[in-house]
């Protein structure tokens, strides 16, 4: 999951005026991830939202990070093969560990949203 998403990253961190980062995806078609989910209707794997906000996170931080706690995972819309997916990130540190809210939308669509609480890993 981690190389399909790191592969499908288009865009760098952009810092946005309202105090997000912005991440765009563009995942190809040919990634292994479409072969059974779900033939003939490729999709994105809910899944990978989590996932992006988590690697996300990491990128803006600079530590690896495991998940704690999944507050909020909602999924608006299908992602499909090559639709460019932008993901407006925040990122708050604290005592109770790195507190993540991710939007994602498609051609201004909003397609989902999650709300994670991760901690910091030693690699393991």
């Amino acid at each position: 999951m981690r190389a399909s998403i790191t592969a499908a990253r288009v865009s760098g961190s952009l810092p946005q005026s309202d105090g997000t980062t912005s991440i765009d995806f563009r995942f190809a078609a040919a990634d292994p991830v479409f072969e059974g989910h779900f033939p003939n209707q490729p999709l994105v794997p809910g899944v990978f939202q989590l996932e992006m906000a988590r690697l996300g996170a990491e990128w803006l931080i600079g530590v690896q990070l495991g998940f704690r706690e999944i507050s909020r995972a909602k999924f608006l819309r299908p992602i499909v093969p090559a639709e460019l997916v932008r993901m407006n990130l925040r990122v708050s540190d604290s005592d109770a560990g790195i507190g993540v809210r991710a939007t994602f939308s498609v051609g201004g669509q909003a397609a989902g949203e999650t709300v994670l609480k991760l901690i910091k890993t030693n690699g393991t």
